[in-house]
């Protein structure tokens, strides 16, 4: 399994960069958690748009899915094309059952993951959890074969995710705020807290991603560092995990 950095940003993306996107792989089955803002013309550096076979999207904020209509449009000219056969499915939560509309389209169909169960996309296993978060969310656990990950998504911190995240080989953790300062308000982490979170949680290795526009993000990375010991850096374009 290969999980790579498309997208970090939080809110909006700073210039030639995007806000959140990974692309998950195994087996040549190609994988894309969430579409945030710039992250499009990013992820074609990486892969054709013909070869992605599914897109999953944590929720609704703009910084998560703000390219998925770009998405479409692209899907749309390769069928034209005659380079892309059928529909790519968009995977998203039920909790809003208008969310069809925006993910049904010419070149995409919409499919609402399951949120009582494992979900099996590929050779990739799903598990869910609601998030901490204004609007609905949802981190996501990623079984492959003994490999693991966590994405968190958008959330603050709250017990549950600590279980959650247990033993992952790669937890990606959202970041968005400095030691000592409240995110919990916006549902947003501080680096002490992300800290706490893959300590707890014994995870292998970390990734800070949802960075802000403030600050020296290498002070985020020491303030986590005071609490969890293990590999941790910063996201950036085009960081690999492999197992």
């Amino acid at each position: 399994m290969e999980m790579k950095v498309i997208g970090f940003w939080g809110a909006y993306p700073e210039k030639g960069e995007a806000t959140s996107c990974f692309l998950l792989q195994h087996e040549q089955f190609n994988l894309v958690i969430d579409l945030g803002s710039g992250s499009l013309s990013r992820l074609q550096h990486y892969i054709d748009i013909t070869d992605i076979h599914a897109v999953v999207l944590s929720h609704f904020h703009h910084d998560h899915v703000t390219d998925l209509g770009s998405f479409q449009y692209a899907g749309l000219v390769q069928q034209q094309l005659k380079n892309l056969s059928g529909k790519i499915p968009i995977y998203a939560s039920s909790d809003d059952q208008s969310v069809m509309k925006q993910l049904n389209h010419q070149a995409t169909v919409g499919k609402f993951y399951h949120l009582t169960e494992p979900q099996q996309i590929g050779p990739f296993t799903f598990t869910f959890i609601k998030t901490k978060h204004p609007k609905t969310c949802y981190a996501m656990r990623i079984e492959c074969g003994d490999d693991v990950i966590v994405y968190t998504a958008d959330t603050a911190y709250f017990k549950d995710l600590v279980h959650f995240s247990k033993d992952a080989d790669l937890l990606i953790a959202e970041t968005s705020f400095y030691k000592g300062m409240n995110g919990a308000k916006a549902g947003h982490m501080t680096s002490e807290e992300v800290g706490q979170l893959a300590d707890q949680a014994q995870v292998k290795e970390v990734w800070l991603s949802h960075l802000p526009h403030f600050g020296e993000h290498q002070q985020l990375l020491d303030e986590a560092s005071e609490i969890y010991n293990g590999p941790m850096q910063l996201a950036y374009e085009g960081l690999t995990w492999q197992s």
